[in-house]
């Protein structure tokens, strides 16, 4: 944790709401990256990403440990996660009508075979990225998912430049690999 960021935990503890805004813009990328790793859903992520900042700006005078406010923010957003597919089980015991999902599929122009295929290679991704060694599942996340420069990341996991740039080529090169492995000839050459 940088040393501004720890001033801001403190200022944020005593009522700061700009204090605790800045966290929000120094944090919340990293806190989707995670929240994507585990839901594999865009929209889903950024409904959780809310609630965790929610919860972390209500319950941030319980943080002990300012220095430790990064870990914390990230076992909050694992506790909303945890708590959405908590939910989403309970509500899949109780079928109600499929209203929304009809109107959103009238909406897309893709025919339902394309969807499916779109919908198998998207799951096979981040199944592949998910078993990649952590070290690359979050910068992997935040470059090409988050769409989070480089600058951001170094900020977000607190590393040089040159490490970013080695772990996202490190991690690119076994993310093509193992999909390489497993598409086969349906994985594009490059």
């Amino acid at each position: 944790m940088i040393d501004s960021e720890h001033v801001l935990v403190r200022r944020a503890q005593t009522g700061d709401r700009a204090a605790f805004e800045e966290l929000v813009r120094c944090t919340s990328r990293l806190v989707y990256a995670r929240l994507y790793l585990e839901t594999g859903d865009a929209h889903q992520s950024e409904d959780l990403l809310q609630e965790t900042m929610l919860t972390a700006f209500r319950t941030i005078i319980q943080l002990t440990h300012p220095d430790k406010f990064r870990s914390w923010l990230l076992r909050i957003a694992q506790n909303a996660a945890i708590d959405a597919v908590r939910h989403e089980t309970r509500q899949k015991r109780t079928p109600e009508p499929d209203q929304l999902k009809f109107r959103q599929d009238a909406i897309t122009a893709k025919s339902p075979v394309e969807q499916l295929e779109q919908d198998e290679v998207r799951a096979q991704v981040l199944a592949i990225l998910r078993s990649l060694p952590e070290e690359y599942q979050l910068p992997l996340t935040l470059r090409y998912l988050a769409g989070a420069d480089y600058e951001t990341i170094e900020l977000q996991m607190g590393l040089s430049n040159g490490a970013l740039r080695g772990l996202l080529h490190r991690g690119m090169q076994r993310l093509r690999a193992e999909l390489q492995r497993v598409m086969g000839d349906d994985y594009p050459a490059r």
